[in-house]
């Protein structure tokens, strides 16, 4: 099952929309997938800085004078914002490494980071999930968001939808790899290393790995047609782009629409009914082992 949403904006003036539309498009794939719910939102971008997306279960006691304490740790400035159980740090760049290493020693779930990314995700019902973060007020470029109906991993907030490997790029899923043990073994002794069990984020770590060795986009997607064994639907994000790739045999639905103003992509097309203009709209079933990406 689960379900996945993806809407990258052409026109600058539906930003301050991005995520309301995608909050409506992700509660209308509730029943694909009920556990938990994420969306990772792109942006605008902060020059010379990174934002470092964490989550804790206690985020009054977590996220109290974190600020502080990153800044003393990395000796820099550091702002921060928070979001119910997740924390939005801004840092120095190229105090990033640092930071997610101290974040990380005192206990908090690195979520994802990058200079114009931030992911949400939680347990429970998509409306529950949105709501608590307030993503319908988010405004951004892009983003993609799933729904996920837990197989191969337990119902975390670890093993929720989008997963990060690198800075500003995410991955949500819709299948089972048979090959990601042997693929995150693969990945470990390149040091390339994952948080979770989920399959999902071997898929993502993989794309991180091909795009930091020079691939682009599109050659990293047309990598995991011959490298990752299973069934998929991967739909990834990256600061400039969007991308979409199914397995050689398609079994997993999935459906896109294009306009003037955006491409859209879900696992059914009831998730388009509310989107301005769908009804004038370009639509089609993405074929099996091709790639489509849209890139500014």
């Amino acid at each position: 099952m689960c379900g996945i949403v993806g809407l990258f904006l052409k026109k600058d003036d539906l930003r301050p929309q991005l995520g309301d539309m995608l909050t409506d498009m992700l509660i209308t794939m509730t029943d694909r997938g009920p556990d938990s719910a994420g969306i990772a939102i792109y942006g605008p971008e902060t020059e010379g800085m990174v934002k470092i997306t964490v989550q804790s279960d206690s985020p009054e006691e977590a996220f109290g004078n974190l600020d502080v304490a990153v800044s003393a740790a990395i000796d820099g400035p550091v702002t921060i914002k928070v979001v119910d159980t997740h924390a939005v740090l801004t840092v120095p760049e190229a105090s990033e490494a640092a930071a997610i290493a101290w974040l990380e020693e005192v206990g908090l779930r690195i979520m994802g980071a990058g200079s114009s990314m931030e992911i949400y995700k939680e347990v429970g019902l998509p409306k529950d999930v949105t709501a608590r973060f307030g993503l319908r007020d988010m405004g951004g470029s892009h983003g993609i968001g799933h729904t996920r109906m837990a197989t191969e991993s337990a119902v975390t907030t670890m093993g929720a939808h989008p997963f990060s490997t690198a800075d500003d790029q995410c991955l949500v899923h819709n299948g089972s790899l048979s090959n990601h043990n042997q693929m995150r073994r693969t990945l470990a002794r390149k040091g390339v290393f994952t948080r979770s069990e989920n399959d999902t984020e071997v898929g993502a770590a993989y794309i991180s790995s091909r795009i930091a060795d020079g691939a682009t986009l599109g050659e990293a997607l047309e990598g995991t047609i011959k490298d990752l064994d299973g069934f998929f639907t991967f739909v990834t994000g990256t600061k400039d782009g969007f991308g979409v790739v199914r397995d050689p045999i398609a079994c997993k639905p999935a459906v896109m629409a294009e306009t003037e103003d955006y491409v859209a992509f879900a696992s059914e097309y009831r998730a388009f009914a509310d989107l301005p203009g769908i009804e004038a709209a370009r639509v089609w079933e993405p074929e099996p082992a091709t790639v489509y990406f849209w890139e500014r």
